[in-house]
Order: C-alpha cells, then structure tokens, then sequence
C-alpha cells in the first residue's frame, strides 16, 4: 500500500510540475512576442489567462507542503505565493490602470524564467529522480538576478495602484455595517509594501542557504 501511494504520489508531482512548466512557458512565449510586435502596453491582456492559470495553481503548493507531499516548509511557500498572488488579482486583475506600465514586462518575465525552470527541475526529479547538473544549477542561481527584479516590479505596481485604490475605494468596507467592522484596502497596501523588505530578506537569505546546501551535494555526489 505505502508503494501505492508512493508511486500516486510521485505521478501527481510530475503531471502538476510538468502542467505548470507548460503554462510559464507560454506566459513566456506570449510576453516575448507580444514584446516584439506590439510592446509593452498589451502584454497584460495578451498572457491574461495562461498568467492567472499558472499563477494562481501555484496555491496547491501550499497544501502540498501541508499534508507533505513535498518538504518545502509552508514558512516559505505561503508568503512567496501570497505575495505574487495579491500583485496578480489584487493589484493587476483589480486595477486596469496598471496593465499597460513597462514594470509588467519585467515582472512577467522574471516569474516565468524563474518557473520554468523550477517546474522543468522539479518535474524532471519526480519523473526519473534526478536532474541534469545544469538544471540544477540553473535553479539555484537565476533566482539571484531574477528575484530582486520580480520583487521590484511587485513593489513598484503596488506602489503605482495606490492612488488608483484610494480614489475608487474598492473593496473597502465602511462603517456603520452589520458586521461592525471596517477594512481600507489602500491601507492594507500600504502594510503589504511595509511587509516587503523583511519578508524579501527573509526568503532571498533562505533561497541563499539552499543553494549553497543543494550545490554542496551536488558536488559531494
């Protein structure tokens, strides 16, 4: 039975990996041609779907590292997705004055790159339990450009929607309600921005010290 489950386990992470490796790649795809044929002012409307698809399945990794199905601590996971998941819906799905800033280039690209690579490892190891040293490589490295400039970009359009979310005041709940209760959404960015910087550090130290622990065994074996 625990041999079932095992191999259950195991094709599940290999068809979701492999899922996901396929829709950052067309994010990737579709924002480099739209790049090259109509700029950067369309490339929100062009990778819309495969973007949100992509992105918001990521959200089952979080269950995964709660029922341990991957190792993964939840400390790291929930934070990384939730972030990119409130740029994502909160800040460019809800604020269309956003879609057509050059910072959306750069964030897209920086999150595909970064995918497509950790879907192609990670699919690659749970189909055959292992990978190529150079993939290997290449997912405990690109992060180091590749995340200053997707957190830049997540701050920067967090910081471009603010003015946008005071005006319209949406998804704000005023006083006096039934409930009794009230919610700024425009202050609730504003503590998202704060949380930023720490919760940056914390998770590029953490990537850090994973690369030097993956990259050290790699070279042990």
């Amino acid at each position: 039975m625990a041999a079932f489950f095992s191999l259950l386990r195991r094709v599940y992470l290999t068809a979701y990996n492999f899922t996901l490796f396929a829709g950052w790649f067309l994010v990737l795809f579709t924002v480099l041609k739209t790049l090259k044929e109509s700029g950067h002012e369309n490339l929100y409307i062009a990778a819309e779907k495969p973007l949100f698809f992509s992105q918001t399945a990521a959200v089952l990794e979080i269950l995964h590292g709660l029922v341990g199905l991957v190792r993964s601590p939840v400390t790291a996971t929930l934070p990384q997705i939730g972030s990119r998941l409130f740029v994502a819906w909160g800040i460019l799905w809800s604020f269309p004055e956003t879609r057509t800033h050059v910072l959306v280039a750069s964030l897209l690209i920086s999150w595909s790159i970064t995918e497509i690579i950790r879907y192609f490892f990670f699919g690659l190891k749970e189909a055959f339990g292992s990978s190529p040293s150079w993939l290997l490589w290449l997912r405990y490295s690109t992060f180091i450009v590749l995340y200053p400039t997707g957190i830049s970009s997540e701050v920067g359009l967090i910081y471009i929607a603010l003015p946008f979310m005071k005006a319209s005041e949406k998804y704000c709940i005023r006083m006096p309600n039934k409930w009794n209760f009230s919610f700024d959404y425009f202050c609730a960015a504003i503590v998202v921005l704060g949380i930023y910087v720490p919760g940056s550090i914390h998770l590029y130290s953490y990537m850090l010290a994973q690369r030097k622990k993956a990259l050290s065994k790699s070279k042990k074996e």
